[in-house]
């Protein structure tokens, strides 16, 4: 069994299943620092020794040959092999925490620090039985190409990113994005082979991954996309470098840092610039350095500094400072309020006036992980065609979703119905309303989906003035319930 191919399922379940040796002794939210790592070590392993084999058989035997840093992925030092780990009878986080140490030194261009920094010799979370259990089960299969193509332990690595996200509770939202939800986000990009792909809060990396395999999928050569992405957490970005060498992708930067303080992509001291962003935010951070962003030094409060209470115009205003001027797209995943709350009305109405906004695309509930809150995808362009200027089409999806105990999903058709709606442009009574800047600027630049797309049976063709009036209203309404319920309160 161990020298033929997996089959895609049977691949699932014999890598999920190491995380069943850690329940009871370690918590869920902590299975990844140790699972992703040491499959990565067990991968990268297998792959040398099969390279080796086949310079070997090259060349006739030849040991001095077979071990040429030109005939490998990634060198891998003599001691430093899964074999030498699990040979390994005491000691052994020790014996695998110097091997994956000695492998990032031998790789310092491609794998510094990408094992994270899990403390493996902590033996009163991992004791050797446990090790050696979890290595045994891992050196159940070999893991090098002809056994698993890349693109098959791509799919079993996404999979385990989704198990893991199930799995973690509270921790999963900030290295997960819905696949559905990114698929569609995709499709809207439609990145083109030689384009540069960023992500300003990548996560496990899952945006950068879907463009690749988009254009792979079309046939396309992939392998010119240039991805690149930032993450603040050490394990996160970690996962998302191992996760593109899984699929195979090696031309890709993702560094580690905090993005509004830190931006870490800089070119001629300058924010590098792309042709396709697309990001799912943490949304409404608290803890972030307004006051530095005042006096940004990458000019990136282009429209003005955001409440220190929520920092979303903070990463929206980086995304428009980071696109490439002639030919920058982004699709950006968000919760409703950053379309209507009165504290970033003002930098609201810049953004419209920069003309870059192309689309408000609001999606169901429960597609972002833990939170029932129902969300949008807004999507820019720096150059849009000709009749989108001055324009932006908002679109109601909120009812195109599958939700399964809360956890929901978009379907293929949901994906292709709301994908052909941006791109007819054009008003769908009841579904979808172009907008004119001037229209949405009378709304004071609110972009409240509802206020645009009615989803009753009333007339479809909107009403503008009658929308602000409603709008106007409501506030009145809203300071009458205040001031009655302060004086309550006295």
């Amino acid at each position: 069994m161990a020298n033929q191919e997996l089959e895609q399922k049977a691949l699932e379940k014999y890598l999920w299943g190491a995380a069943t040796t850690l329940r009871g002794t370690i918590d869920a939210g902590d299975y990844k620092q140790y699972i992703f790592p040491l499959l990565f070590f067990k991968r990268i392993s297998d792959v040398y020794d099969e390279e080796f084999e086949k310079a070997l058989a090259e060349s006739d035997g030849d040991m001095e040959y077979a071990a040429f840093a030109e005939n490998h992925h990634f060198q891998i030092p003599e001691g430093a092999r899964w074999q030498d780990v699990r040979e390994t009878t005491v000691n052994i986080g020790q014996a695998l925490q110097s091997a994956m140490r000695a492998i990032e030194q031998a790789n310092p261009d491609t794998l510094q620090g990408i094992f994270g920094d899990a403390s493996w010799t902590n033996k009163e979370r991992l004791s050797d039985a446990m090790l050696t259990n979890l290595i045994e089960h891992y050196s159940q299969h070999t893991l090098n190409l002809a056994n698993v193509p890349d693109d098959k332990l791509g799919n079993a690595y996404e999979y385990l990113i989704k198990e893991f996200a199930d799995d973690s509770g509270h921790t999963a939202a900030e290295f997960y994005t819905n696949r559905t939800v990114v698929k569609l986000m995709t499709m809207i990009m439609d990145p083109q082979p030689g384009e540069s792909v960023y992500d300003p809060t990548c996560g496990s990396g899952g945006l950068l991954l879907n463009c690749a395999l988009h254009l792979k999928d079309e046939g396309k050569e992939y392998r010119t996309l240039k991805l690149y992405g930032q993450e603040i957490n050490l394990l996160t970005s970690a996962i998302a470098r191992m996760n593109m060498f899984m699929h195979g992708i090696e031309e890709f930067e993702i560094v580690r840092g905090d993005t509004l303080a830190n931006p870490g992509l800089i070119e001629n001291g300058e924010l590098k610039k792309f042709n396709v962003i697309l990001a799912n935010p943490p949304y409404s951070i608290k803890s972030w350095d307004r006051q530095s962003f005042e006096n940004d030094s990458y000019g990136r409060n282009l429209w003005g500094t955001p409440p220190q209470g929520c920092a979303d115009y903070a990463f929206q205003q980086h995304i428009h400072k980071s696109l490439d001027s002639d030919n920058g797209r982004f699709a950006i995943l968000w919760p409703h309020g950053i379309l209507f709350r009165d504290a970033e009305a003002a930098m609201r109405r810049k953004m419209i006036e920069s003309d870059q906004i192309e689309a408000v695309i609001g999606v169901g509930a429960n597609l972002f992980y833990n939170s029932p809150m129902e969300a949008m995808i807004l999507v820019g362009n720096t150059n849009k065609p000709a009749n989108r200027k001055g324009k932006v089409l908002f679109i109601n999806g909120k009812d195109d979703v599958i939700d399964n105990k809360g956890l929901a999903y978009l379907t293929t058709g949901h994906i292709d119905k709301l994908y052909q709606a941006y791109n007819d442009f054009t008003d769908i009574p009841h579904y979808s309303t172009v907008a004119t800047n001037e229209e949405i600027l009378a709304l004071d630049g609110n972009m409240n989906i509802n206020f645009y797309v009615k989803k009753d049976n009333s007339d479809s063709d909107i009403c503008f003035s009658t929308a602000l009036s409603d709008w106007q209203q409501s506030g009145e309404d809203l300071k009458v319930s205040m001031n009655k319920l302060f004086e309550a309160a006295e």
